[in-house]
């Protein structure tokens, strides 16, 4: 290679080099973060907490009101809501008393401290986990099943094993099929399907009784565009809808005279039944709080309610990796990201670095849920006690990883909402 090659291969590299190289990320609090963060040193319990910011959380329940169809109602979906007292703000706030439950114990939870609701099953039971619930119910409480609560059905055998129950019970069931409007998770597939269900719906009026379809359509924005707009995802969704209520009143035009429930949608498509839809009620949770897996571009009227908080348990400077100790203030040198090291109470969580910024977990320590290693810029002004902050990804199960809700307004704790019982 002769000098000139030499140096344009040179200079090449050290820009492969330069690009490749991370960009120092990192910087203090927001003043809304460093808010939150002298409170709870001061007030706080100084364990993991989930937040519940009460101001963004208002903000969140103006904007869904302004997405949804007037024509329909809205369910909330409790698992992505799992807190009694967060349900009760949420349904006072946004005048709704129905509710789309999918776990036996929230069930009976729900049932005891809103004997008032109207319930529907976002996914079909067992028909075991269902018997255990009429077990515990009495005839006394004030909720009343018979006219209350919906079970999902997908298929003609479930529907057989409910019959079965109902008549062991001597109870009758509110039946509620399941339709699939093209995401492919299970349910009848073609309104032809409907006929037979039916049918043994109406052969046994003293045990069922059709209370409506429910049909889920996440998939309509999560196509990629090569594939498939999401308009023409959700207009084919709503074409299959509308054959199976089509199909219904072919069946029984009776039922045009019943107050039937055709649920449908969900947070990432529900500003798609703005203007027109065959359902009339809608379903919605997640976009009340925002995890990072709605950040999608039908819900950027909504903004992030709940965060992670957890104090950080030891400060140290450099990078120190087991067995390769030699390269404490090496890694620091290729990415200034790497300049400190934070342990923090717990970790692995679902959930992304929100606040200071710049923060990342180091993968060649590797996870932890005890005190995840993580690493940060000299620009990261934190210390032992300060606490990190981290968006989840999703709320239904990482809620529930953390005992009661601390609930925020005006970045100061103002109190704490009981979790759903899981068992």
């Amino acid at each position: 290679m002769n000098r000139r090659k030499f140096i344009i291969a040179s200079v090449a590299a050290a820009v492969a080099i330069a690009l490749l190289k991370p960009d120092d990320n990192g910087g203090p609090y927001s003043p809304y973060f460093s808010a939150l963060n002298n409170d709870l040193k001061s007030n706080g319990n100084s364990l993991p907490n989930m937040l519940i910011d009460l101001d963004k959380l208002d903000l969140n329940i103006q904007a869904l009101q302004a997405l949804l169809n007037p024509k329909t109602d809205l369910r909330l979906v409790a698992k992505s809501l799992p807190s009694p007292e967060l349900l009760g703000y949420i349904m006072d706030k946004a005048a709704t008393n129905k509710l789309m439950v999918f776990h036996l114990p929230f069930l009976t939870h729900i049932a005891q401290t809103y004997p008032d609701s109207d319930l529907l099953f976002g996914k079909p039971m067992p028909a075991k986990a269902a018997e255990s619930f009429y077990q515990q119910h009495t005839a006394e409480h004030a909720f009343k099943p018979e006219k209350q609560l919906q079970w999902l059905i997908d298929s003609e055998p479930r529907l057989q094993q409910y019959l079965a129950l109902a008549k062991s019970q001597q109870i009758k069931l509110q039946v509620n099929i399941e339709i699939d409007v093209g995401l492919h998770r299970g349910g009848l597939q073609r309104a032809q399907e409907l006929d037979a269900l039916i049918t043994l719906i109406e052969q046994n009026p003293s045990y069922l009784r059709f209370s409506g379809f429910m049909g889920y359509d996440p998939h309509v924005v999560k196509l990629p565009s090569i594939i498939k707009s999401a308009d023409e995802a959700y207009q084919e969704s709503q074409t299959i809808y509308q054959s199976f209520i089509e199909r219904l009143y072919a069946i029984n035009n009776n039922y045009k005279n019943q107050k039937l429930c055709f649920n449908g949608a969900g947070s990432p498509t529900i500003a798609m039944h703005n203007s027109n839809t065959v359902a009339n009620e809608l379903s919605a949770g997640s976009c009340l709080v925002k995890p990072t897996d709605f950040d999608l571009p039908s819900l950027e009227s909504f903004t992030a309610a709940a965060y992670i908080s957890t104090p950080v348990l030891k400060k140290m400077a450099g990078t120190q990796i087991p067995a390769i100790e030699m390269a404490k203030n090496i890694l620091p040198l290729w990415d200034a990201n790497m300049q400190q090291t934070f342990f923090i109470y717990g970790g692995k969580w679902l959930a992304k670095y929100e606040a200071p910024s710049g923060l990342q977990n180091n993968g060649l320590f590797g996870p932890s849920t005890n005190q995840d290693m993580v690493n940060g810029s000299n620009k990261i002004d934190i210390g032992v006690d300060d606490h990190v902050f981290l968006r989840p990804s999703q709320s239904e199960s990482v809620f529930l990883q953390f005992g009661d809700l601390l609930i925020v307004r005006n970045q100061i704790i103002q109190q704490s909402w009981s979790i759903l019982k899981q068992v």
